[in-house]
């Protein structure tokens, strides 16, 4: 590797730039997540911005809360904001819904679902090994 992962990751989208024409579609999943999010909020704006301004449609999948928020706030009439629907109890419907962003993805849930899990497991191993030397 020569370089970062954010530095590869800019070389990438410098070359979709240099190809992608107006009306196009361009699709980012988690873009530029090797960096911090105040960095990666700034850079995904940019970018999204700049593409916009030149009639490309962009859809963005990310947890950059800053990047989301600060789109949001601009009040764009060519931008739509979708997030996962949640249940009151936090149980997720996999349905998508118009909604603000969030300042969450909700990462403790998934902690504490699979953590839990294994923590029982650990309690029940040592509860059985305590019987065994007894």
């Amino acid at each position: 590797m020569n370089s970062g992962k954010l530095d590869e990751e800019l070389a990438r989208m410098s070359a979709i730039v240099d190809h992608i024409q107006p009306d196009a579609l361009i699709l980012f999943n988690e873009s530029f997540a090797a960096t911090n999010e105040r960095e990666g909020s700034e850079i995904a704006g940019q970018i999204t911005r700049a593409l916009l301004a030149h009639r490309v449609k962009v859809f963005t999948v990310s947890h950059l809360y800053e990047f989301a928020r600060a789109l949001y706030e601009e009040h764009r009439p060519d931008a739509l904001f979708l997030r996962a629907h949640r249940e009151e109890d936090g149980q997720r419907t996999f349905r998508l819904e118009q909604a603000a962003p969030l300042a969450t993805s909700h990462g403790k849930d998934l902690y504490e679902r699979i953590f839990a899990v294994e923590r029982h497991d650990v309690e029940i191993r040592d509860i059985a090994r305590r019987r065994e030397r007894h």
